[in-house]
């Protein structure tokens, strides 16, 4: 019989699957990243905590092994914790908690719940969602949150099919929700209900589960019979969302791009792979040729290009063309004309870059850079940090205290009759760090004036670099800061340097432990060198990116 199929493997890459379950070939799987490291860490501590507030609140049992899952199923227990659920029908679900919703026929019904570290819902102006507390968690004690609607991201998306995973088990055993609910706690303690017999639940309602258990299910079959020799291995390689921390990564990789399979574009999901095979492009470099302003033209006639003909099945086909020719191409393209392409410039140029830990901003960094003489101004980089326990108090004054050394840089600068211009990637990040600083400080506080002004200000002097690269430059898909700052030749001095990563630094920075002076540096350095980065991709942006093939150039076609 196959291995049970697990509930986080519901959106998993189907070769990943097989392979794990046994391989054609010796494998050497890569060690797990450290962003994943430390993002596991923070999800353990998170789901402790809900966990432990949970049993404190309720009568419950913590289980220790399927038998008392099972037997405290029968007893009604109002909240099993850590339940071992037995394997049903090619099933192996693992859930963080059980909770008791009724009794039908003499059997205690459950809502499985799962606790994540990770946002859930986002707005959706047509759509509701029912929210409770761990304090008043039953679905009866919540409420409907109007104009919300759960995320479309792959982290919901998979902790919904786990959830139906679960619900399926518990049917087997007699013991599910009869309405199908199901309870995911998100990373601000809100426990969020889903009926998942509902069709209007979306991406990981009962139907959608059902269609993805059983095309895994499948593979695990034609598995079994290769195990027995009674068939070939049942998946090849494709890129799939998850190949970066995928432990057989490398095997895979070197497989497709001695072939320049088409799924190695930037972001293709498999039903778009799938529809552009079915057609006949199967590599990058067939993708790249197709007309990329024909796949904006839509059209079902036999007589148009293929690209329009495509357009109807494969979505956003243009930018899956635009990032095959970055591949084929070897280097980012223009996405405008060379003399379009600029970033503004100014006399005294700030580039910003801050550093979060838990959703508040412990440092706020920035570099100095002069293009003309300015009276008592000077190039550097400035940190404004604490390492004290973040609370909203303290993260303000880190903000106050930046806020008033830019501040009075700003005021100097102009007054001197020369101009000002600060830097960010991706502002909203920078501006939602503020807007909190500020909501902490009061309304009475001079600096929401002066900020509201900077932000204001006209020519803009707040330029979020994403937006410029974003309009002016084709990459072959990621925009991150440290891809575009490496086509402008820019490094980090950290070996590892990522958002992260840095997280894991912070958590050694603020300890005991003999090392924390040195992470506290590694931080600084990190921060600066963030900094630095966009003035570099600025330079870039201004001068070298110019000369980039056009995205549309003859050569492609």
């Amino acid at each position: 019989m196959p291995q049970p199929l697990r509930g986080d493997e519901l959106l998993s890459c189907l070769h990943r699957i097989a392979l794990s379950r046994g391989a054609p070939v010796v494998l050497s799987p890569r060690a797990t990243s450290v962003e994943l490291r430390q993002r596991g860490r923070a999800a353990e501590q998170f789901r402790d905590k809900a966990l432990a507030t949970l049993r404190a609140t309720y009568d419950g049992v913590a289980s220790d092994s399927t038998e008392t899952t099972m037997q405290s199923m029968r007893d009604g227990v109002q909240l099993i914790l850590r339940p071992s659920l037995p394997d049903t029908n090619g099933r192996r679900a693992r859930v963080h908690g059980l909770w008791r919703t009724g009794k039908i026929d003499g059997q205690f019904s459950y809502a499985p719940l799962l606790v994540k570290n990770s946002e859930v819902f986002e707005p959706a102006t047509t759509r509701s969602m029912l929210r409770s507390s761990l304090s008043a968690f039953a679905p009866v004690d919540g409420d409907v949150v109007e104009g919300i609607g759960p995320r479309s991201t792959p982290t919901v998306t998979r902790s919904g099919l786990a959830l139906a995973h679960a619900l399926r088990v518990l049917d087997d055993l007699g013991h599910a929700d009869p309405s199908m609910r199901v309870a995911l706690i998100d990373r601000n303690t809100h426990v969020w209900w889903f009926a998942l017999n509902d069709a209007a639940t979306p991406r990981f309602a009962m139907r959608h589960y059902d269609d993805a258990f059983a095309e895994r299910a499948s593979v695990l079959l034609a598995h079994d019979e290769w195990v027995r020799g009674d068939g070939p291995y049942p998946t090849t390689p494709y890129w799939h969302r998850d190949c970066d921390d995928c432990p057989y990564r490398d095997g895979c990789r070197t497989e497709l791009e001695r072939s320049d399979d088409v799924s190695l574009v930037h972001y293709t999901n498999r039903s778009q792979q799938d529809a552009l095979r079915t057609a006949g492009v199967t590599t990058r470099r067939e993708l790249a040729a197709l007309d990329a302003r024909a796949a904006t033209r839509p059209s079902a006639s036999d007589d148009a290009p293929l690209a329009s003909r495509l357009a109807k099945s494969v979505e956003r086909l243009d930018t899956l063309i635009y990032r095959a020719r970055v591949d084929v191409a070897g280097t980012f393209l223009r996405a405008l004309d060379a003399e379009a392409i600029h970033c503004p410039t100014a006399d005294v140029e700030v580039d910003v870059d801050m550093e979060s830990y838990d959703d508040m901003t412990y440092l706020w960094g920035a570099t100095v850079r002069l293009t003309a003489p300015v009276p008592g101004v000077v190039d550097g980089a400035h940190s404004f940090v604490t390492w004290d326990a973040l609370t909203p108090e303290s993260e303000a004054s880190v903000f106050r205290s930046f806020w008033h050394w830019l501040h009075e840089l700003r005021e100097q600068t102009m007054a001197s009759g020369h101009t000002f211009a600060a830097y960010c990637f991706w502002a909203q990040a920078e501006d939602s760090a503020m807007d909190r600083a500020l909501l902490t400080l009061g309304d009475d506080a001079p600096e929401h004036a002066h900020v509201t002004a900077f932000r204001r200000h006209q020519p803009p002097q707040w330029i979020d670099l994403h937006d410029v690269a974003k309009r002016s430059i084709q990459t072959d898909g990621p925009l991150g800061l440290k891809h575009l700052a490496k086509a402008a030749g820019f490094s980090w001095r950290d070996e590892h340097p990522s958002g992260e990563a840095s997280m894991g630094w912070y958590e050694v920075a603020v300890s005991q432990d003999p090392t924390a002076m040195a992470s506290r540096e590694r931080l600084l350095q990190y921060n600066e060198d963030d900094c630095r980065a966009t003035a570099a991709l600025r330079d870039w942006l201004n001068g070298p990116a110019k000369e980039l093939p056009h995205r549309d150039d003859r050569e492609f076609s």
